[in-house]
C-alpha cells in the first residue's frame, strides 16, 4: 500500500527510539521518548491558494526534518510507524 498525501501534508519515517543512553545504560520501553526527526517519504502537490495557485512545498522526498513532540498524525503503513503532517508542523530541515 502507497499513500500520496494531499495538499502541503508531508509523511515522515521517525528516526528509531533510542535504547541506550550516552553513558551506556539500556532504556526500558515506557521511558523511551518519541522522536523529534525522521525523513520524508512523501510530499503532498503543495498548499492551494485562494486564487487557485498552488504554493511548491519546500521539502522533498528524502529530506530528513525536525518536528514537535507532539506534531502529525500517527498511521501504520506497511507494519511500520509513520506520521502525516502539515508542512508548517515542520521546525526545520537538517543538512550534512
Amino acid at each position: 500500500m502507497a499513500i500520496k498525501p494531499t495538499e502541503d501534508r508531508v509523511v515522515v519515517k521517525p528516526a528509531e527510539r533510542e535504547t541506550q543512553t550516552a553513558s551506556g545504560l539500556y532504556l526500558p520501553e515506557t521511558s523511551k521518548e518519541r522522536p523529534m526527526t525522521g525523513k520524508v517519504i512523501a510530499v503532498g502537490p503543495g498548499k492551494r491558494l485562494d486564487n487557485g495557485t498552488t504554493v511548491k512545498p519546500s521539502v522533498k522526498k528524502g529530506d530528513t526534518v525536525v518536528f514537535g513532540k507532539y506534531a502529525g498524525a500517527e498511521v501504520e503503513i506497511k507494519g511500520e510507524e509513520h506520521l502525516i503532517m502539515r508542512e508548517t508542523e515542520l521546525l526545520g530541515i537538517l543538512q550534512g
